[in-house]
C-alpha cells in the first residue's frame, strides 16, 4: 500500500496577513489614482475655461486698443511699432 502524503490546506497566518496587506495596498493605491485622475480632469476643464475667457478678453482688447499685447504686471498696452491704434472714445 502506498503512503499518501498530506498536503497543507491553508497558507500560514503570516503569509495570509502579508497577501492581505499587499492586496489592500494595491486597492488603496488604485483608489487614490482614480481620485487624482478625477481631480486632473476637473483641473483640465478649469484651464480650458480660463483659456476661453482669455481669448474673449483678447478679442475685446484688440477691438478697444488695436492690440491685445498687454503687460500683465502693469496693465501697460504694448502698441505695435507702427504706431498707436485708433481708439474710439
Amino acid at each position: 500500500m502506498a503512503k499518501t502524503k498530506t498536503r497543507p490546506e491553508k497558507i500560514t497566518d503570516l503569509q495570509l496577513k502579508k497577501i492581505q496587506d499587499t492586496i489592500n495596498h494595491i486597492n488603496r493605491s488604485q483608489l487614490e489614482i482614480g481620485s487624482i485622475e478625477v481631480k486632473k480632469h476637473e483641473l483640465m476643464h478649469q484651464v480650458s475655461s480660463s483659456r476661453d475667457v482669455l481669448s474673449e478678453m483678447q478679442v475685446e482688447f484688440e477691438k478697444d486698443y488695436g492690440t491685445y499685447d498687454i503687460d500683465i504686471s502693469t496693465g501697460a498696452i504694448n502698441y505695435p511699432e507702427n504706431g498707436k491704434a485708433d481708439k474710439k472714445d
